[in-house]
């Protein structure tokens, strides 16, 4: 396969762009670099994929039509997309609203708008979001569900995208899978989510927001099983004109207090909490079904959160240096001083 994967440098794009290669196909890299989270991280991500015979990779910003013709002109071989470039963060679309409709929505149709001129392309794999079931409350979350009642912006757009989806492959027999992410996490993590953000305040001993209630949980999805998911879903192509949508998930919803738990336990000290109201953007629970796509693919998740949660880590010990400073604090509770 020669793939064209967008959101290369982004946390799933990374992941997803080692494991194709690894499997020894040609992957060609997009990604606009934007700073919505440090810069640093997605170049660090990137210079390991550098290296790797078949990777190669262009900068540019998917909602101009220019960027993205001039890259699949250059390869207009590509057999499969797989698009994970979007403006993410639920609580971000609260403050700048337009950069969504930018990079999820325009980005989304200018993909599409090029890709359906692509002779040889067979399937379009593309992300999704939990965000979609919105104020849904009968769990678990089944595909079959409705969800037209979106619980932010954010998910507004990434509804949309599913739409423009389904569209295009009604009018141009584009093959399509969308694929709804619940809450990945892992080494190479974005640092605007919870669980980094966590690690990074307990690292330090400083406070961390908690929202309250009991009922807060969420179907925390290990790197490892997202991408092996992205990898399935690739391979098992609809036929054509048909757009399909698939839950990626755990189906293993945790309240967000056991994963502080577990990573005091992995950081050796005590977390500084405090409570706040959870904001009308935020939902209280996810709940993935991954019937559909266990049926069509045979994916299952393998990670547990315990073990999920070590491997973070590991890595965040490595990556981040004040990570390591918690290993010269005696006492189990690093706030003091």
């Amino acid at each position: 396969m020669k793939i064209f994967l967008t959101g290369a440098a982004g946390f799933v794009g990374y992941h997803v762009a080692e494991q194709l290669l690894r499997q020894g196909h040609e992957v060609i890299g997009f990604d606009s670099l934007n700073d919505y989270y440090s810069v640093q991280l997605k170049r660090d991500r990137l210079a390991r994929l550098a290296p790797k015979p078949g990777f190669v990779f262009r900068q540019g910003d998917l909602s101009q039509r220019d960027d993205v013709g001039a890259i699949l002109a250059e390869h207009p071989d590509i057999t499969h997309i797989v698009h994970l470039a979007a403006q993410a963060g639920v609580r971000y679309s609260l403050a700048d609203p337009c950069a969504y409709i930018t990079a999820n929505m325009t980005g989304h149709v200018v993909l599409l708008e090029a890709a359906r001129h692509l002779s040889g392309l067979r399937h379009i794999v593309y992300a999704s979001s939990s965000s979609v079931y919105g104020l849904n409350e009968t769990m678990p979350f089944r595909e079959s569900d409705a969800v037209d009642r979106p619980g932010s912006f954010y998910a507004v757009t990434k509804r949309a995208g599913e739409l423009t989806a389904h569209a295009y492959a009604h009018l141009y027999g584009l093959r399509q899978t969308g694929l709804r992410f619940f809450t990945a996490y892992g080494p190479w993590g974005r640092p605007d989510m919870a669980y980094y953000k966590f690690a990074r305040a307990i690292s330090a001993g400083k406070p961390l927001t908690l929202y309250a209630g009991e009922g807060l949980a969420r179907d925390f999805t290990y790197i490892d099983d997202i991408v092996s998911g992205v990898v399935a879903a690739l391979v098992n192509e609809p036929e054509k004109g048909v757009s399909r949508v698939l839950n990626l998930g755990s189906d293993s919803p945790t309240a967000v207090s056991r994963l502080v738990a577990l990573l005091e336990q992995e950081l050796g000290c005590k977390a500084v909490i405090e409570a706040k109201r959870r904001p009308l953007s935020d939902v209280e629970a996810t709940w993935s079904s991954h019937e559909e796509m266990t049926a069509l693919t045979g994916w299952r998740p393998v990670v547990g959160l315990e073990e999920g949660v070590s491997r973070f880590v590991s890595w965040f010990r490595a990556y981040e240096p004040q990570a390591n400073e918690v290993e010269s604090v005696s006492d189990s509770d690093c706030s003091a001083g």
